[in-house]
């Protein structure tokens, strides 16, 4: 049995035939799913679809959506984790974070609603889901200066020095489809080579496919889907159960126990696989 500690099921790709994605991954034995929010418009779609599917949700504003957001998003924010501050299913702040891969977007601004949403996350002593990309090093200064109780660096893509740092601030380490790139040579070797209790397994569905999923730009152009779900999850714990040397059985007992670490809620949401 499997958690998918980041899927973003209320995403658009989806609309169709939500329900049977649901099912095909609980027919995979993905047994629990994390459905982090990016912005305001879905914190109460992912709360409705966690408890419509017996799943877990994370509300926070991605930093690609922040030149978007209002002030009063952030308000918003503040009281949707008060309102919902005793709902088991709320197991973090998230999806948050910095990202300076995309051109074109406010650092400052980014900066702002990350301390921001890092300061709820620590008044309500909940975990974050952080965003990682080309951003390791000012999220690592950002949490040495406002604490939280740990959480996931989502789709870590990093040095294993920043690697390192996040497991020594309490974060575990996101691994998804990239995983099984044979290309992708420092993922597969952090994740090779970390401590077994920094690692948890998401997808990032729709997104983040698999290699077998994966798709050319010119494919995606004549119409090829490359979308991801949840039910790839046990395709990809094999890929790092190889890395590791491990059994399945060994991989999803690993996994769930670190994703419970991360997201201590998650415990009241389901038993040991």
């Amino acid at each position: 049995m499997w958690i998918d500690t980041h899927c973003h099921l209320d995403a658009p790709e989806f609309e169709a035939d939500r329900d049977a994605v649901v099912q095909r991954a609980r027919d995979a034995g993905v047994r629990q799913i994390v459905i982090p929010a990016v912005a305001a418009f879905d914190f109460d779609s992912v709360h409705a679809l966690a408890h419509r599917h017996g799943f877990a949700y994370a509300l926070g504003i991605h930093p690609l959506y922040v030149m978007q957001a209002a002030e009063q998003d952030l308000t918003l924010l503040a009281d949707r984790l008060r309102a919902w501050r005793d709902d088991p299913r709320l197991v973090a702040v998230g999806e948050i974070g910095l990202d300076f891969f995309v051109p074109g977007i406010d650092g400052a601004r980014q900066q702002q609603f990350y301390v921001a949403q890092l300061k709820l996350a620590r008044e309500q002593g909940l975990p974050v889901l952080l965003h990682v990309r080309r951003s390791a090093d000012q999220l690592l200064a950002g949490l040495r200066r406002t604490a939280v109780t740990g959480g996931i660096a989502h789709a870590f893509n990093g040095s294993e020095q920043q690697a390192q740092a996040f497991w020594q601030l309490g974060f575990r380490l996101g691994f998804g489809g990239t995983l099984t790139f044979e290309r992708s040579l420092q993922i597969r070797r952090l994740a090779a080579a970390m401590p077994a209790e920094a690692l948890v397994l998401e997808t990032d569905a729709p997104d983040i496919p698999p290699h077998w999923l994966y798709k050319t730009a010119a494919q995606r152009a004549a119409g090829e889907s490359s979308r991801n779900e949840p039910a790839e999850l046990p395709r990809i714990a094999a890929q790092l159960a190889d890395l590791r040397r491990w059994t399945l059985d060994q991989a999803a007992e690993r996994t769930w126990a670190n994703a419970i670490a991360a997201l201590p809620r998650l415990a009241s949401l389901g038993g040991l696989p």
